[in-house]
């Protein structure tokens, strides 16, 4: 059985052998053949990556490989689990870490593709083309998968949407979701609509942490952006969070030049008197927005504005797994953040995974391949096969994501300092290879994942 190196970048054996690198050349992959082999393999140039393959390997000794890249020697993991190649495996669940080793113990599960809003940075005015009912994950299969990524380490769950708080069972889920040990953290991102309606009753269910999104503070405009009337009742929503304790309930902000850059200090001002994180998020491409890369305002800008007001504006440690880059001003209550996902990402630390609404398993936001938990689940797979499916996944995610190809222009992928913007004029007056323009490398040194062509 032949495997080649540079195709393959992980391997699955029912037993466990301590398989060292796979060489770029074509070789074998020698193990004993006494008993049947649980193999999986997956490639770039193949779509069903993630299927699992039986492999009875026959019982014959005759035939040797003059040399051997496996030992015989099984190392100490049980039948069963992933072993990462050239790594200790770790204490948590291999299934959720990936070859980077990042441990993804953070699950966003998006509950519904409905919103009744029609924000103009989401999805055009018409609205998108919604999956059938039918389709979606139900209420137990949503349970279900939580609690198998529960089990194998995620100790945060995201409930995220649409407008999550819209479907009519998302308290009956909560409630559910609070009785599974080990979850630390059950969140919601709203857009604060239903709010003032639903808090109690969130709270009640075991709501731990809230996201309200608020892209501007003059109504004329919250109108224009949202496509929907509303203001106010987000307002409120905020309000009321604060009343009931949250602290800090976290206020979502994509900034969008020409539109509400010019509210960043506004929002600064609201932490003065109130325990809010203000979250800028930098302007991100989506299938459906139609994303110009000229209306995104980067992190430093904003900061750099921010700090002209107050000058004292001080950074607050960044935890591990931290996406935002947080600061406050001294003397106020609450703090800002920024959401950097496009001129400084933080790859390095992802530790999330998402759930589409209709099952599908995104290991990155930004990715474009996505594995059905829910076509597996509804044909009567047992946990394991669900698991070792998960697994496939999680080892196929990339070191870092680099914007959707459909959205994001090549050129400010590239051009993203002015030394990029003359070495990219030299590529092309002298015709040399163009450097990976998918890869942020800004030395113009040969693509270092391996996976941007």
């Amino acid at each position: 059985m032949a495997f080649h190196g540079s195709k393959c970048c992980r391997l699955i054996v029912g037993r466990h052998y301590d398989v060292k690198a796979l060489s770029t050349q074509r070789v074998k992959l020698f193990v004993p053949s006494s008993t049947p082999k649980l193999l999986r393999w997956y490639s770039s140039a193949t779509q069903e990556e993630n299927e699992l393959e039986l492999v009875s390997l026959a019982n014959s000794s005759a035939a040797v490989p003059a040399t051997k890249i496996a030992t015989t020697q099984e190392l100490a993991v049980p039948v069963g689990q992933r072993q990462r190649l050239n790594e200790e495996v770790l204490p948590f669940s291999a299934f959720l870490t990936d070859n980077f080793g990042r441990q993804h113990s953070y699950l966003r599960i998006s509950l519904t593709e409905k919103c009744n809003l029609r924000c103009q940075y989401c999805m055009p005015e018409e609205g998108v083309k919604l999956t059938p009912r039918a389709q979606l994950l139900s209420t137990s299969e949503v349970l279900t998968l939580a609690q198998l990524f529960v089990r194998e380490g995620v100790e945060k769950i995201r409930l995220t949407g649409g407008e999550p708080l819209i479907r009519p069972d998302v308290l009956d889920i909560i409630t559910e979701l609070r009785k599974l040990e080990g979850l630390k953290t059950i969140a919601v991102t709203t857009n604060g609509m239903n709010l003032v309606r639903l808090l109690p009753k969130l709270k009640e269910a075991g709501l731990d942490l809230l996201n309200i999104s608020l892209d501007t503070l003059v109504p004329a405009k919250f109108e224009f952006i949202v496509r929907r009337k509303g203001f106010h009742k987000v307002m409120e929503g905020i309000d009321k969070a604060i009343e009931m304790g949250y602290n800090p309930v976290k206020v979502n902000c994509v900034v969008m030049r020409g539109l509400n850059e010019d509210e960043l200090l506004d929002f600064v001002a609201l932490t003065e008197k109130k325990p809010l994180e203000v979250r800028f998020i930098e302007y991100m491409p989506f299938d459906g927005n139609k994303w110009n890369f000229k209306k995104m305002v980067s992190y430093q800008e904003m900061l750099d504005r921010i700090r002209q007001q107050w000058p004292s504006l001080e950074q607050l440690p960044l935890g591990k797994t931290d996406t935002a880059k947080t600061f406050k001003v001294p003397g106020f209550q609450g703090q800002v953040g920024f959401i950097t996902s496009m001129s400084d990402q933080f790859c390095g630390s992802c530790n999330r995974l998402r759930i589409t609404a209709d099952g599908n398993l995104k290991v990155c936001l930004f990715g474009n391949t996505e594995v059905s938990l829910r076509d597996v689940l509804r044909s009567g797979a047992s946990d394991q096969k669900l698991l070792d499916i998960i697994g496939a996944a999680v080892g196929r995610k990339k070191k870092q994501h680099a914007g959707s190809k459909s959205t994001l222009p090549w050129v400010y992928s590239l051009v993203h300092t002015v030394a990029k913007h003359f070495a990219m004029e030299y590529f092309f007056v002298n015709k040399k290879e163009l450097p990976c323009l998918r890869c942020p490398s800004t030395d113009f040194s040969p693509c270092r994942l391996g996976d941007c062509n």
